[in-house]
């Protein structure tokens, strides 16, 4: 993935570069705009093979995310824009083609074609005022809210609050207080003080129990050696209940072959899990009891439609939930929920791993990400009959190392009895 996106920036630096050498513009032929556009070009790409490659402190990585985020979409804009003009100007070309008068001799038509193409008239502006006025305006829009995103928005955890209705729930359970938070994605982070002050945020609402919803990495299982600390401060009286993510498995690092590495590393992320105090459910259940009455928490490791990989065993994770009366699941693919989840009497899901794209609109009865065009439940409650199912989007941030409008999430659950 990452050979793929240099090469497909690389193919957009090409087109870019010489559509505006073709233009009018005196500074773009000038030694020194070529070197600033290729030296800065090849010195991203060489950081961003040391960053996924290297182990550089957190801070530069993300300085080298930032920039080859803002800049892959200002060109991939700019590459619209440009195939925009390019399409105008060959239906001028054509529309030519088309009104050649057919007395002209051949040599005259050939004539005719071979000329340029006007770059002023009626119906057209210059290809230099097309890119100057309207391609590099637009290309440049996303950088503010881009750049806003990193800067403020982050750390920005925001609570919300849900009361999940269960008709068969213990009247023992009525009020209890679950807390989900999900994604943590350590590799990412480089402010240890901004995510301490989540983990107090949620210490503070005293949940009975907490759902940590997968993806506690990037890659590698040291990726937590910095923040380990942080995240074992995370206690409730019923328990932490966790479950594995895409990316603890580390497929994304040591690729989809299995090695005696990529075995230690997994082997190392579920020790952490348990170094933590968590309660890691790898296909298996927890009853929990208050009172004379239980309910069942079960957790299976990361299943996903698509290319995402199905390690999970549903079935196997319920067996001996069958005389409980409520079953909530731990599992960090929402796409679960449609695929198997919906066919099994699991009354509600707990999900993460969109991470509403950190990016789009999120009100109290409004919301909108690109996620939405890949997964049908992308962040929030979803019901169909007496099942739902939550998505959170996510606590740490992958990638682009910001949020724009979808923020940080801390969800607190209120369990109520119909």
């Amino acid at each position: 993935m990452l050979i793929f996106n240099a090469i497909l920036l690389f193919i957009l630096d090409f087109y870019i570069f010489f559509a505006l050498r073709s233009t009018k513009i005196d500074f773009v032929k000038q030694k020194w705009f070529t070197c600033i556009w290729w030296g800065y070009s090849i010195a991203l790409y060489i950081g961003l093979f040391i960053s996924f490659k290297f182990s550089i402190p957190l801070a530069y990585r993300s300085i080298i995310l930032v920039a080859f985020f803002m800049t892959a979409v200002s060109k991939f804009i700019y590459v619209i824009i440009l195939l925009l003009d390019d399409l105008r100007r060959g239906g001028v070309w054509i529309s030519r083609l088309v009104n050649i008068k057919k007395e002209k001799s051949v040599e005259e038509n050939i004539e005719e074609l071979e000329k340029p193409l006007p770059e002023k008239n009626e119906d057209a502006i210059s290809r230099s005022e097309f890119l100057l006025k309207s391609g590099i305006v637009i290309a440049s829009l996303p950088i503010f809210p881009l750049a806003w995103g990193v800067l403020s928005s982050p750390y920005d955890y925001q609570i919300r609050r849900q009361k999940l209705i269960l008709p068969n729930l213990p009247k023992a359970f009525h009020g209890l207080k679950i807390a989900q938070i999900s994604d943590i994605h350590s590799g990412s982070f480089y402010n240890r003080k901004a995510v301490l002050g989540g983990v107090e945020m949620l210490l503070g609402e005293k949940p009975d129990m907490i759902f940590f919803t997968g993806d506690l990495v990037n890659n590698v299982a040291s990726e937590m050696r910095d923040y380990q600390d942080i995240f074992s401060k995370l206690h409730a009286d019923l328990g932490v209940f966790s479950v594995l993510g895409n990316h603890d498995y580390g497929d994304y690092y040591y690729g989809k072959e299995d090695s005696q590495a990529k075995r230690k590393n997994l082997q190392d992320v579920i020790a952490t899990h348990k170094i933590m105090g968590y309660d890691l459910l790898m296909d298996e259940n927890r009853t929990i009891k208050v009172g004379n009455e239980e309910i069942s928490i079960v957790g299976v490791q990361n299943w996903g439609t698509g290319r995402f990989p199905k390690k999970g065993d549903l079935k196997k994770a319920l067996i001996g939930t069958e005389d409980k009366s409520v079953k909530l699941l731990l599992s960090h693919d929402p796409s679960h929920w449609r695929a198997e989840v919906l066919n099994t009497d699991v009354d509600a899901m707990f999900a993460g791993h969109t991470h509403g794209m950190q990016f789009g609109v999120r009100g109290e009865n409004f919301q909108w990400s690109p996620a939405q065009y890949i997964y049908k439940e992308w962040a929030g409650l979803y019901t169909e009959g007496q099942k739902q199912l939550y998505v959170n989007v996510g606590y740490g941030f992958l990638g682009y190392p910001g949020r724009v409008g979808i923020l940080p999430e801390i969800t607190i659950f209120e369990l109520v009895s119909a």
